[in-house]
């Protein structure tokens, strides 16, 4: 009956402003042409009309959140309750309409449809269901990820390049990586990776519910990155063999990974690495609205029975048996940090919370590690969850040489409480260098307040044993660089007043940087006596072709020296790890750097090692100036022989933009280069 009162359509089109809101925002380098906002602030939508609103009539809206959104059934069951609320302005033939949601509503893509509504509420006209994304949002006070902050979230949310840390913790190397946050549809991914979930596709409900705390969010998150147990995005795997995947050291950046899962309808990709969950994580954190960093623990332990111990065990000959033991200790081992309140523990424990996607222990039956408050593992609140002692353990276990006889019995022959946890970094916010965050993780080596904290997360403390030792060994090397020989040296100081007979072993092995062997490229034993007050020199020279077919992966050497004395039990052990250096490629990019202008990037890589490189491939990738792409070399590279390649691309978005480029071949890996440049508008060019 109401319809034959009414000659006229009075909605015409509802125009969701997405320009002034991405602006409003800050989510305009995402999409311009799509409704992305954050949670707690307010966005406007037009409503066009064509003749004023009937007196009387009202405006209502129906939101929408989650999978059943063409159900009518679930229309108003799901609708979302009413702390959502907008206000209407009149303006000529447009209702200007302010919709608030409140900062605790969850994240997600929801659909939006305006009615009008007669006096006694029926519902006259409906607009067509629109959509939006709604965020997580740090600049809001009282969402529980408000960071008060803005050089800070620049970084932790805004920035889509960083530094990933590798190397060893006396020799820190850093990784360019691209996290691409803001590229094409890299936002419908991460909201796609929380779909898949195992809670998602068991209970869809709940689990959408559940989306408005980052506690939760970010937890579903690392275990999806790995995938150990559900429709994970990447794959890990450490043994080096790769040929059925791309190898963990060619990635560049999160993007073509991200994709790659996505296109294959939720299909692993392989294969990652710590330092590749890592900066997959982080992008989906920044771009989900979490502020999120990338964070390195040198001499990270990796202690799988729980005592806080990570052993060495050796045999009479000091040769290794430890081979086949879970707990060892990695070069660096990289995880996250984001930032959040935490509702659901007691006060204080809000602020950084450390994440780890690498799949190394079951968390809750699954293979996740976090959300753990950095506070908890400093002051050794082990019980904190999630995993705080698992944690605790990686930045603070003891290394403990144990020999063991031929019967199985076994005794401790040296105790290290210095080597785990040195130089925790991430990338300053301030620029391209580092950041050294130890200090968040533990308190001074030997402060009271270690000691403290020790005994709090049950672990014991040992006070060093009576007068020290009369020998003291020390390792040396120069600059080892790929392809060359050089020379390592092992010095053995008699402090003492005595001559001394000792027995000293030592080896050089090719590993990976988690610590697994891939061959011995070097072993010597020498009976010596060192004179009073003097000192041993033993020289072991390393040779290419030695190592040069071992070391093909993380390019390290780890060097381990192990003296007995002669008649006593205590065994010294010293190990360094030598990361070879590694040759840079040349990027160069020639062009004006303008949006949509055409730009040319020049390549060039001279091949280092004494031998032929053959299957040459460059990766090439850069937020906001090209999606991934491979070129292969042409042609094998000969010893010191140049290869140059080159590459156009036309940029999409301005600002401060990095190419990234790597390169891979038979005998070398992980080769990087990037160049850097500023891309302008073309508006903003004459």
């Amino acid at each position: 009956e109401h319809e034959t009162n009414r000659l006229i359509c009075v909605f015409m089109g509802l125009d969701l402003l997405c320009q002034v809101n991405s602006h409003a925002h800050r989510t305009e380098e995402m999409d311009m042409e799509r409704l992305l906002v954050r949670r707690g602030q307010s966005f406007s939508l037009a409503l066009q009309c064509s003749t004023t609103q009937p007196p009387k009539h009202k405006l209502a809206m129906i939101l929408h959140l989650g999978k059943q959104l063409k159900d009518k059934d679930h229309k108003l069951k799901s609708a979302i309750d009413d702390k959502w609320w907008f206000r209407q302005q009149g303006a000529q033939s447009e209702v200007l309409l302010t919709v608030h949601s409140p900062a605790d509503a969850p994240v997600g893509l929801y659909s939006m449809t305006v009615l009008l509504l007669s006096p006694d509420g029926h519902i006259l006209e409906q607009t067509t269901p629109e959509t939006f994304y709604l965020l997580f949002n740090p600049w809001c006070k009282a969402d529980s990820v408000y960071l008060p902050d803005e050089e800070l979230l620049e970084e932790y949310i805004l920035n889509e390049n960083g530094l990933l840390y590798q190397g060893s913790w006396d020799q820190i190397s850093s990784l360019p990586w691209n996290f691409g946050q803001f590229e094409q549809d890299v936002v419908d991914i991460c909201f796609e990776i929380l779909d898949n979930s195992p809670a998602a596709l068991t209970n869809p409900e709940m689990d959408t519910a559940n989306r408005a705390d980052p506690v939760y969010v970010s937890r579903t998150i690392t275990a999806m990155v790995n995938a150990n147990d559900d429709r994970g995005v990447v794959s890990g795997r450490w043994d080096g063999k790769y040929d059925d995947g791309v190898p963990p050291t060619r990635w560049t950046g999160s993007v073509p990974i991200l994709r790659r899962w996505s296109e294959a309808g939720a299909q692993r990709v392989r294969y990652g690495q710590c330092w590749v969950f890592s900066g997959v994580a982080c992008t989906v954190l920044r771009c989900l609205g979490i502020p999120t960093r990338p964070v390195t623990n040198y001499s990270s332990a990796h202690d799988t029975d729980g005592n806080l111990n990570v052993d060495y065990l050796y045999d009479e000959q000091l040769e290794s048996v430890s081979e086949d033991r879970k707990d060892m200790i990695w070069n660096y081992h990289c995880w996250v940090e984001s930032w959040m309140d935490r509702e659901d523990l007691p006060k204080g424990y809000g602020g950084w919370q450390a994440l780890d996607p690498t799949p190394q222990e079951r968390s809750d039956g699954v293979y996740c590690c976090g959300p753990c408050p950095v506070k908890a593992v400093r002051d050794g609140d082990v019980g904190m969850k999630y995993d705080a002692a698992f944690v605790f353990s990686e930045v603070n276990a003891d290394l403990v040489t144990w020999i063991v006889y031929p019967d199985g019995q076994r005794s401790q022959v040296s105790l290290n409480q210095k080597t785990v946890g040195q130089n925790i970094s991430t990338k300053s916010v301030y620029g391209d260098y580092r950041e050294d965050i130890t200090k968040h993780y533990k308190y001074p080596e030997g402060s009271v307040k270690e000691r403290e904290v020790y005994e709090k997360a049950g672990r014991r403390v040992t006070q060093p044993k009576g007068a020290p030792g009369q020998l003291e060994l020390k390792i040396k090397h120069a600059q080892a660089i790929l392809g060359t020989d050089f020379d390592v040296i092992v010095e053995v100081h008699n402090v003492g007043g005595e001559d001394t007979p000792a027995q000293l072993t030592v080896t050089s092995n090719a590993v990976t940087y988690n610590s697994l062997h891939r061959g011995e490229c070097h072993r010597k034993t020498a009976s010596l006596t060192v004179p009073a007050q003097k000192a041993h020199k033993e020289v072991l020279r390393l040779r290419y072709d030695h190592y040069g077919a071992c070391v093909l992966e993380h390019n390290l050497i780890r060097v381990t020296a192990l003296l007995q004395v002669s008649g006593q039990p205590e065994v010294i052990l010293q190990e360094v790890n030598i990361q070879l250096s590694m040759p840079q490629l040349h990027v160069k990019v020639v062009g004006d750097a303008v949006v949509s202008r055409k730009l040319i990037a020049h390549i060039s890589f001279t091949n280092p090692l004494p031998i032929t490189l053959r299957g040459g491939v460059f990766t090439v990738e850069g937020a906001g100036l090209t999606a991934a792409r491979e070129i292969q070399a042409p042609d094998d590279i000969g010893p010191g022989q140049e290869v140059k390649v080159k590459l156009s691309f036309k940029p999409t978005r301005a600002g401060l933009r990095k190419l990234m480029v790597d390169f891979d071949a038979d005998r070398i890996r992980d080769v990087k280069g990037i160049a850097t440049l500023i891309v302008r508008n073309k508006s903003t060019v004459n």
